[in-house]
């Protein structure tokens, strides 16, 4: 079976209890960076061995974790923060596993845009997550697109790009629609800023800007 297990996004008490006993009872746990993975691990005294799995090796390595996961073996999948497959890698191996018939199981768990977007202060009942949006082709093509949305919208964003991606926000979006930028979720010095673009914008101008980033923005009227 493979285990897809979200881990904290900030505070390692985030974790479900579930989610410890599955780690525990692993054969072969995939991280996306077994440096970040450890961390947590040890934190709760598992030990257990660690394979990478990320944007970089899924296709190298997918046939040859299906074939250990058909022979029995017990796989959980963690990312760095969050719930695998959500801006994450996951997919290829989910695909693959059901389609030679590996049992996959999803816990439920933290990620980052479900606390944004309560924060935010928009409307929830409908809305769309973008994830990252694409760093040069099809980038501006997406933001005509969506300025057109109604509904509450959500993306992930660096720390370094995000004043670009507010400029560009005011330029295809308005000036004047509302957001919320997010930031070190569930940590000490955890943000949320809301308001116009612009007047987001000047403030993270003026401040400077670390941590995770999740913006949440008013869908067209």
């Amino acid at each position: 079976m493979l285990h897809i297990v979200p881990t904290p996004i900030g505070n390692l008490q985030d974790i479900t209890f579930r989610a410890i006993e599955i780690l525990k009872s692993a054969d072969v746990i995939l991280a996306e960076d077994t440096r970040n993975s450890i961390k947590l691990l040890n934190h709760y005294q598992i030990i257990k061995p660690l394979s990478p799995y990320h944007q970089h090796n899924e296709h190298k390595v997918l046939h040859h974790l299906t074939n250990q996961l058909l022979q029995g073996k017990k796989m959980a999948l963690l990312t760095d923060a969050g719930t695998p497959g959500i801006s994450d890698p996951a997919f290829l191996l989910v695909r693959e596993c059901i389609k030679v018939g590996v049992r996959v199981e999803c816990l439920p768990g933290a990620t980052a845009f479900v606390p944004a977007l309560i924060n935010s202060g928009l409307p929830t009942n409908r809305f769309v997550f973008e994830g990252f949006l694409p760093l040069k082709k099809g980038r501006q093509t997406l933001l005509k697109k969506l300025a057109e949305e109604e509904r509450t919208i959500v993306f992930y964003e660096s720390p370094m790009r995000l004043v670009k991606t507010l400029e560009e926000l005011i330029t295809y979006f308005g000036a004047e629609r509302n957001c919320c930028v997010s930031r070190e979720l569930t940590k000490l010095f955890e943000e949320n800023k809301r308001g116009t673009l612009t007047e987001v914008l000047n403030y993270y101008q003026e401040k400077g800007v670390k941590g995770e980033i999740v913006i949440v923005l008013q869908g067209k009227d």
